[in-house]
């Protein structure tokens, strides 16, 4: 990989989006590359069909991919596959993932991270501004340092019935007051933009009170849901919150009697933009959720959204009856331009909210180089071992920190941890015999050992055998 032209590029493409707002002058993007740049996608590892997630980046100028648990083995993987993907695309991606906390957080201690706290623990049971900041900083540095610079988080809903199947049940609302939610989230988006991380209020109009799951069908929202609910998105708009949000597969026949949120143009276009003034991006739930798959066809869904005024949709995979699934929604899109279903405008609108979005990412984010600058050379030396191994790094900056090598069993438990003092650049060494944190043996098997220093990681497999 070019490393010096993948850098060349995107400080061009920076200079570029700059020229486009100052001077009164589109563009000249296709209709297709436009429509393209409101679809993000995820992919599966395993997936081998012809049309590929590469060919849709390089040819068809998709603009989002979206990144879940069996995407993500560890910090350097990551890292290496996010600069991948940015390489491949003449706009840069957003490359998106769902970090709220708690059981929804795709970085945890299986891949080299570490567990973090539910929002309702932070919202409700401790309550603290400077916590809340830390976990959702510490995060935001996670994501940040592997080169996924969106977060389809923090979740804006309002705890009204603890018991919901999507929400409360899995402690995933901050609080029952919907001030106290308006804080927890203003903190948590604040910690996450000051590290160039996008973030995306979910699940407009509120997803609280459900008492159904929109993954698994139909939600209606009509007799649970009040306008407080509101209140998170109304005070954090009108603060000047600049990321996405997110509408939900929630049907409330108060403000739509036909549709769902995400496909509803008086909840989108309508309360969300001319009511309370919202004026960025607004991002579909998955557009699989039974919610929709089980209530209308592809082409529907899709035509429904992009009318309501929805400006990314979002699909948990890229493959559509062994297909590309971008290239069918922008054909499907395309054909009801031309029907006049849909207004070329509205596209032109759609996409340049995209672009403003993708500004706001800095280059070292958007574009995350493979290589880890503090650290270089790390390895274990024997390997394989059998009763003991060194694992060795060299630092090559001239700092003064503490650097950790942390060490997982091939499923991703947490088995030992080390702590190294550096003082300036040279090489350090750190034993380790085989045995977890509390002194015990390990069976053979493949083991991944991560080093972190300044916020920077770097990783390696090393054997046991008995």
């Amino acid at each position: 990989m070019n490393i010096q032209r993948l850098s060349i590029r995107r400080t061009l493409f920076c200079l570029f989006l700059a020229w486009l707002f100052i001077f009164p002058v589109r563009a000249q993007e296709t209709l297709e590359r436009k429509i393209a740049q409101m679809v993000m996608v995820g992919f599966s590892p395993y997936s081998n069909f012809r049309d590929t997630l590469h060919y849709d980046i390089e040819h068809r100028n998709l603009g989002g991919v979206l990144l879940f648990a069996g995407n993500l083995e560890n910090p350097q993987q990551i890292v290496e596959m996010n600069a991948a993907l940015q390489d491949m695309a003449d706009t840069p991606l957003l490359i998106a993932t769902d970090q709220e906390g708690g059981s929804v957080a795709r970085l945890d201690e299986n891949n080299g991270f570490s567990r973090t706290p539910t929002a309702y623990h932070l919202g409700t049971v401790v309550d603290s501004e400077d916590s809340t900041r830390r976990y959702a900083g510490m995060m935001a540095d996670w994501l940040s340092s592997t080169g996924i610079n969106t977060n389809l988080a923090p979740v804006a809903d309002v705890n009204v019935n603890p018991s919901s199947p999507a929400i409360g049940y899995f402690e995933r609302s901050f609080s029952s007051d919907p001030d106290k939610v308006t804080d927890h989230v203003s903190w948590f988006a604040s910690e996450s933009a000051e590290r160039g991380v996008m973030t995306a209020l979910k699940h407009f109009p509120g997803h609280g009170s459900a008492e159904q799951d929109s993954h698994l069908g139909f939600t209606d929202i009509t007799e649970t849901w009040s306008g407080a609910e509101l209140v998170p998105y109304r005070e954090l708009i009108s603060d000047g919150y600049s990321g996405m949000v997110m509408a939900g597969h929630l049907y409330n026949a108060k403000i739509d009697s036909v549709y769902p949120a995400s496909l509803s143009e008086k909840t989108i276009s309508g309360l969300l933009r001319d009511s309370l003034g919202f004026r960025g991006v607004v991002i579909t739930d998955a557009m699989s959720m039974r919610a929709i798959s089980n209530n209308y066809s592809f082409d529907q869904a899709v035509v429904l959204a992009v009318k309501a005024g929805a400006d990314i949709l979002l699909y948990p995979g890229n493959q559509y009856h062994d297909v590309s699934l971008v290239s069918e929604v922008i054909r499907v899109v395309r054909e009801h331009v031309d029907l006049g279903i849909i207004t070329e405008e509205q596209i032109t609108e759609s996409y340049d909210r995209i672009m403003a979005l993708k500004a706001q990412i800095p280059v070292s984010v958007a574009a995350r180089e493979p290589l880890v600058p503090e650290l270089s050379g790390l390895h274990a030396y024997p390997n394989p071992f059998n009763r003991s191994t060194c694992i060795r790094f060299r630092v090559v900056s001239d700092i003064s920190d503490e650097a950790e090598i942390r060490i997982y069993d091939i499923s991703g438990r947490f088995v030992q941890r080390f702590t190294v003092d550096v003082r300036g650049a040279g090489e350090h060494t750190v034993s380790w015999n085989g045995t977890d944190k509390n002194g015990r043996a390990l069976p053979s098997g493949t083991y991944i050992y991560i080093a972190e220093l300044n916020n920077t990681l770097s990783s390696g497999k090393v054997s046991l055998l008995k």
